[in-house]
Parts: C-alpha cells; structure tokens; sequence
C-alpha cells in the first residue's frame, strides 16, 4: 500500500519545499528517519518529532 509515497526521494521533497513540515497520515514514514533528513514529522497517533540538528 502506497509504494509511490514509500519511494520518495526525501531529499528532493525537502528541497522543493519552504519550510520541510511532513503530516503522514497514514504513518508511512519513521519519525527517526523524517528527522534525519531535515524534516519537522507529525503523523497520526506518534509525537511530532523535529529535524535533526
């Protein structure tokens, strides 16, 4: 389910975006990760977790 979002390249999106804020609603990501890789990660049922520094 949702292979097309699974095989984003993360460091694209980031780079296309103003301000790197992801809301997973379907928790697709890990929050760990989403932090790595500079973004603020909010999804449903976890804490938000903020990019790494």
């Amino acid at each position: 389910e949702w292979n097309e979002f699974r095989a984003l390249d993360l460091d694209k999106v980031r780079g296309l975006m103003k301000a790197p804020v992801m809301i997973d609603l379907r928790n697709i990501y890990n929050p760990d990760d989403m932090a790595e890789a500079g973004f603020d990660y909010t999804c449903i049922g976890k804490s938000k977790v903020s990019a790494a520094n």
